[in-house]
């Protein structure tokens, strides 16, 4: 079968950036993300009670130009003030038509 190859951005961030950050992945030229709730334990800790929020995985699959966008973006306005990890991978995509 063939497929396309396309990259898979995640950005994992603190909870109150959701909406911010979905909103500039589409505006960088994303068609889509998908979103989870998920815990972990890094380097800044671990969150240990309800009140300090959750962590959101935000991904999506984009052209190699937009993954640029959107990586140079959250180095720009997020890594500097927040608590976020974001990495790309090389994926490949059947359908590549609802990414592009």
């Amino acid at each position: 079968m063939q497929t396309s190859e396309m990259k898979l951005v995640v950005v994992i961030a603190e909870d109150d950036l959701e909406q911010r950050l979905t909103k500039e992945i589409l505006a960088l030229g994303a068609r889509g993300y998908t979103v989870s709730r998920v815990r972990g334990e890094g380097w800044h800790g671990a969150r240990k009670s309800e009140w300090e929020g959750e962590n959101v995985r935000i991904e999506t699959i984009v052209p190699e130009s937009v993954a640029n966008s959107i990586l140079a973006r959250v180095a720009e306005r997020y890594i500097p003030h927040f608590a976020v990890v974001v990495y790309v991978q090389n994926v490949g995509i059947l359908r590549v038509e609802k990414f592009a």
